[in-house]
């Protein structure tokens, strides 16, 4: 299952799509609502199928962008609620009985996003700039003379980058508390340091924001 939708549409929103295993997608209705669904292996998507697929990590990117296509173009109908990735049901009927169980919830959640765009925002922290920045909050960092044991010298210079990290935080902190002001809601997922290194870009923010298609 990629996603719920209004089903006056659907239809003509499932024409000519593929889904991740190059399956043709189509529209199951359940009353007015409609699921964009996908038939495929269960033995890929299901149990050591599914963790093989999303450990490896060119396979998981080209599910990804799949699923992703299929939830655009049903977006170009109308309002739609995505569907987790990977979300198997074993057949038609049982899709039908979600629409017709969860109907009331899934037509306030159209109706709620209706008009309005979902924006992910990530801010990420260059390390450099945040030692600079732990410098400047402790000066004593900063020195660094020859004579000066390295594991002290170490010591510092760690506790500069923390420092810089603190602040990095508090920024996003910050930019996520503006965000929230421009958007009808807002969620701030818990960063998951990406980083490969101490040298590379760090995760301070993660968040999806409701907004006013005017707002865009």
């Amino acid at each position: 299952v990629y996603a719920i939708a209004r089903a006056d549409r659907a239809a003509e929103c499932a024409a000519g799509l593929e889904g991740v295993a190059g399956e043709p997608v189509r529209a199951v209705i359940g009353g007015d609502l409609a699921a964009a669904v996908g038939t495929v292996r269960l033995d890929e998507f299901r149990g050591a199928g599914l963790r093989r697929n999303l450990s490896d990590v060119n396979a998981f990117a080209a599910n990804a962008r799949a699923h992703n296509s299929v939830v655009s173009a049903f977006r170009r109908g109308g309002p739609v609620i995505p569907v987790r990735l990977g979300t198997i049901y074993r057949d038609d009927r049982r899709v039908c009985q979600l629409l017709l169980k969860e109907h009331e919830d899934m037509v306030t959640a159209l109706r709620r996003i209706s008009g309005r765009d979902e924006l992910g925002v990530k801010a990420y922290a260059d390390p450099k700039s945040l030692a600079i920045q732990g410098d400047l909050i402790q000066p004593e960092a900063t020195e660094a003379a020859p004579r000066v044991p390295y594991l002290l010298r170490r010591r510092r210079q760690l506790a500069s980058q923390q420092e810089g990290y603190r602040f990095a935080s508090a920024e996003a902190d910050r930019v996520h508390a503006v965000l929230l002001r421009c958007a009808v809601e807002g969620k701030r997922k818990q960063p998951i340091d990406e980083s490969q290194s101490s040298k590379d870009p760090r995760l301070v923010l993660d968040g999806s924001y409701l907004v006013d298609g005017d707002v865009v």
